[in-house]
């Protein structure tokens, strides 16, 4: 009842406008706030207006507002294109002949079209889909069928918007079956090939929704190379755009990057801004997930400033949501929380079940920390309501049943056409059949004489029996020589292992011992798994006297990541070791960054000796500790530290130990500790390993909370539960690198 009295009261509201703006033209430059336009827009502007206004006839007075409307889609100009619509729907019911009327229909479906993208952008998701339903209707009279395409793909994006995914990809599919039809009978159509393409856009963001980034990425690319062939520039940038978050996801990114950046470039070409902010928004959140949050806020305010110029809520509150995020990767948990409740407030405003899911997940976590149970536990319902809502099995099903449904029926249009082949040839078999029976008794007569030449063969073939046993023997001792080869194979393999075993012990002698490490650090554990025999990992101990400068023992202590792993990688560890013992030992060398800019040298070095470039090297994160002052320096491996459960980060130098184009010198950071501080250093191949429910990487986020999670347990323990999560994440997939942790409690 009250969408039906919102319906009656908006086409109530269009003819009062109209009427009043019929009478009163020149209300319409009065009713906006020109100072919010540019000079350009406001000279486009009064020139359509000047044209309305000198209209002898209502062709020409269509002509000028459609000239406004189609090149001001946005919610500042809403006015206008009710004007247009109410002013189109009077002239169309006033008794025009059939030849005015259709031109009026094409314009006022036009004219809906525009105002349905004004209601979408805007969030009034219900209006913009009556209006798209009414313009649907229209074109369905007129049928123009690229325009119903458009259509169908428009309340897609609604449907989508308002959390209906069988909806939203049965609008997709219908689109993409109406553009393939068209496309079959206009192979060169321009138009047509955008419209798939961007459909084709649209239902990637379906797939990647439900977290099968697999089709999302192939429906993707589709898309992309479809814009690319029509230079559909707003196509290919949305898709750039896409592909890029795709590749935040599976951890890759570099290549992010690269698509987010050339999106960019796109939009600010064609002056995109809406597409723009989406860009910074998701840029923003890739220097997140690596952890830069300085930058990650600045790209999110641009997002933000962009979003509030075009009233964007749905791209505002993602942005704000994302700054929140920020905000809590630094600590600043207060200012992340007025954030992220100012993000939620929008998402429910504009009723987006996947935004108020990510937002209310957020808070709830919040709260959670803050110990405000009643407060998490509510917004926790909140966050399973969207969820169930947006992953149901009902929902998975619908929309694999829509995919299937439309590959079922492309393939039986093809199995049709070749049904209707296979009729003629079965026709034309009949008429050959007579010609065949005719022939059929000749064919009789050639059986004696068929019978005849058998008798003969058959002599032939008792000696071709003979040659065959003879070629079978032969088989036999081929076989014999095949064994004896797999045998030596065998024998070589197990060569080959008993070498890599003793590198093996090889490795370990250059591994200070358990014995050793627990003299000097009695409150700690060393988490040691290669994924092979022999790793690229290792860890690293050294204890240096006191001298006149220094009263107590120095003691150092490292966790190394070398490039590769196996052979390849245990081979350049016993480089990156040997450098690190000549440093302390032969230079005499204590502060961790002196010790680093040292082992590069002496690494390049080494490499430099060989006729073939090497770019192999190391990154590590080593520790200084006397007393309780603690230097560290790093290679790309940050240094944490827990204290009254609290997470600290410092960051290492983004270079590593080997070849890089303009090295700098590493930072040596000093920091005092506290007794019951807990330190961990590590190499990445924790946080790389793929596994969970999903095949997802850990990721970082995940290792910080379980190392949270366990501050209570003495290190030992702390160490059998580190095993034991990274064993239940991995399952039975594949360990993908050599992992090591160091944790130290003072």
């Amino acid at each position: 009842m009250k969408k039906l009295l919102s319906i009656l009261f908006l086409f109530s509201y269009t003819i009062i406008v109209a009427q009043n703006f019929a009478e009163k033209d020149y209300y319409l430059i009065d009713s906006l706030d020109l100072n919010t336009l540019s000079t350009e827009d406001n000279k486009l502007l009064n020139t359509y207006l000047e044209q309305y206004h000198n209209a002898k006839d209502d062709t020409l007075k269509i002509k000028a507002l459609t000239q406004i409307c189609d090149n001001m889609v946005n919610e500042s100009w809403k006015k206008y294109q009710l004007f247009h619509v109410a002013f189109l729907e009077k002239r169309i019911n006033s008794g025009y002949d059939e030849k005015y009327r259709i031109n009026y229909l094409k314009n006022y479906a036009g004219a809906l079209n525009n105002l349905g993208i004004i209601y979408q952008e805007s969030g009034e998701l219900e209006q913009g889909l009556n209006t798209y339903e009414k313009c649907l209707k229209i074109h369905s009279e007129l049928n123009n069928q690229g325009e119903i395409a458009i259509c169908h793909t428009n309340m897609g994006v609604i449907y989508y918007r308002q959390g209906n995914i069988p909806k939203a990809l049965q609008a997709y599919q219908k689109g993409l079956e109406i553009g393939d039809s068209l496309l079959r009978n206009d192979k060169n159509n321009q138009d047509f090939k955008a419209g798939i393409g961007s459909t084709l856009n649209n239902i990637g963001i379906i797939y990647h929704s439900q977290g099968d980034n697999k089709n999302a990425l192939l429906y993707y690319k589709k898309s992309l190379k479809i814009n690319r062939k029509v230079n559909d520039k707003a196509g290919v940038a949305n898709a750039l755009n896409n592909i890029g978050s795709i590749y935040v996801e599976l951890m890759n990114f570099p290549l992010a990057n690269k698509y987010y950046q050339e999106a960019i470039e796109v939009n600010k070409d064609i002056k995109d801004i809406k597409q723009l902010a989406l860009n910074y928004q998701n840029i923003g959140n890739l220097f997140s997930h690596q952890g830069d949050y300085v930058l990650a806020q600045e790209y999110l305010q641009k997002s933000i400033d962009l979003c509030v110029q075009i009233n964007d809520k749905y791209g505002l509150s993602g942005s704000t949501h994302n700054l929140g995020l920020a905000q809590k990767g630094i600590g600043n948990n207060i200012i992340a929380k007025q954030y992220i409740k100012r993000a939620l407030e929008i998402a429910i405003e504009i009723k987006n079940p996947k935004l108020i899911m990510n937002t209310s997940k957020s808070l709830f976590e919040i709260f959670e920390e803050e110990s405000n149970y009643n407060q998490a536990l509510e917004l926790y319902k909140l966050h399973i309501k969207m969820r169930d809502s947006l992953n149901s099995e009902s929902t998975q099903k619908a929309a694999i049943q829509q995919q299937a449904k439309y590959e079922y029926e492309k393939q039986k249009a093809v199995d049709d056409a070749e049904h209707e082949k296979q009729i003629a040839i079965e026709q034309e078999a009949k008429e050959k059949q007579t010609i065949l029976t005719y022939t059929t008794a000749g064919g009789l007569g050639l059986v004696a004489i068929f019978l005849l030449v058998v008798f003969n063969r058959l002599k032939v073939t008792r000696k071709q029996k003979n040659i065959i046993e003879e070629q079978k023997q032969e088989v036999e001792n081929q076989k014999e020589v095949v064994e004896l080869a797999h045998n030596e194979l065998e024998e070589k393999n197990k060569e080959i292992t008993d070498s890599i075993q003793y590198a093996k012990r090889i490795q370990n002698a250059i591994l200070p011992p358990n014995k050793v490490v627990k003299e000097y650090l009695q409150e700690s554990f060393i988490y040691y798994k290669p994924k092979d025999i022999v790793a690229g990992d290792f860890y690293w101990l050294e204890s240096v006297a006191p001298t006149s400068n220094k009263k107590e023992n120095i003691l150092l202590f490292a966790a190394a990541d070398c490039t590769g792993h196996g052979v390849p990688g245990a081979m350049v560890s016993v480089v990156c070791n040997n450098g690190l013992n000549r440093s302390v030992r032969e230079y005499g060398l204590t502060d961790p960054g002196e010790i680093l800019n040292k082992t590069r040298e002496i690494v390049v070095q080494e490499f430099e000796k060989s006729e073939e470039e090497v770019k192999d090297g190391m990154d590590i994160a080593l520790c200084s500790l006397e007393e309780n002052k603690l230097q560290y320096a790093g290679a790309h491996n940050p240094l944490w530290i827990i204290r009254d459960g609290k997470l600290f980060e410092t960051k290492a130098n983004k270079q590593p130990i080997g070849q890089f184009d303009n090295p700098e010198p590493y930072t040596t950071h000093t920091l005092e500790l506290q007794k019951g501080d807990s330190i961990y250093i590590f190499s990445d191949g924790y946080a790389d390993q793929f596994g969970g429910d999903k095949g997802k990487k850990l990721k970082t986020a995940n290792f910080k909370q379980l190392l949270l999670s366990i501050q209570k347990e003495p290190m030992e323990k702390q160490k059998q539960l580190i095993d034991e999560a990274f064993e239940n994440w991995k399952g039975d997939l594949e360990q993908l690198d050599d992992v090591c942790v160091i944790g130290v409690r003072i």
